[in-house]
């Protein structure tokens, strides 16, 4: 069972930091600027040093591991379950077809191709580059 600590065990969790051990949080993203991500992602964060006047452990970049847990909790210990991690590649949701992909392309396949192509941008209807209008 993986050991989490609530933004209010902000105090305890930095304690209880090891250095070198990865801790995971979960975010919430936005489906509103990304409709075909993952409403949650675990981010990996590892903590490496302690700052200078507090002795409170924190990352490469400096974030302390009380604000991490206070700003970002709850704070796991391992991956949680379910959740991919940001820095995994999304699933596909369209695109071309895998290199090597043999199967046969159904007439609805086919038909969603063509809309693709008579829906894409027109080379000789697109402005021209360098325009001062968006």
């Amino acid at each position: 069972m993986p050991k989490s600590w609530k933004p209010g065990d902000a105090k305890r969790f930095a304690r209880e930091v090891k250095l070198g051990k990865p801790y995971y949080v979960v975010l919430k993203v936005a489906r509103n600027i990304a409709p075909y991500e993952d409403p949650y992602l675990a981010s990996t964060h590892v903590f490496t040093s302690r700052l200078p006047f507090t002795g409170s452990p924190c990352t490469e970049s400096g974030y302390s591991a009380v604000d991490l847990c206070r700003l970002a909790g709850p704070v796991y210990d391992a991956p949680p379950a379910g959740v991919r991690n940001v820095a995994a590649p999304a699933p596909q949701v369209a695109g071309p077809l895998p290199k090597g992909y043999e199967a046969v392309l159904d007439e609805a396949e086919i038909r969603g191709l063509e809309k693709q192509v008579r829906d894409s941008s027109d080379p000789k209807t697109r402005r021209r580059l360098g325009g001062w209008r968006v």
